[in-house]
């Protein structure tokens, strides 16, 4: 009897390095908090409702997941992690510059 499994190995050429992948975890965890977070602080800044807070921690909880999964979409650690730190500086300089 032959027990060769059926599934085929992966393809090599979608194997990221492991600073790449690195890069990609750290990105979506840290880089994503702080990009949800500067998005929030810019959102209640505009809108300076106190019931708002407890809706936008869930939205925020929401858009955290889905910056991490973009992190992993990506093919470069080091774009996505500068878009995130792009986008934060845009809302930090909004939040800053909004009376």
């Amino acid at each position: 009897m032959n027990f060769t499994s059926p599934i085929m190995p992966a393809n090599k050429k979608y194997f990221s390095s492991p600073w790449q992948r690195l890069l990609k975890i750290t990105a979506g965890f840290i880089g994503g908090y702080i990009l949800t977070q500067s998005f929030f602080m810019f959102f209640i800044q505009i809108y300076k409702d106190a019931g708002s807070l407890i809706t936008l921690q869930f939205a925020g909880f929401i858009l955290w997941a889905a910056l991490l999964v973009i992190a992993f979409l990506a093919k470069n650690g080091f774009k996505i992690w500068g878009l995130y730190l792009l986008l934060t500086a845009f809302f930090a300089l909004l939040i800053y510059f909004i009376p």
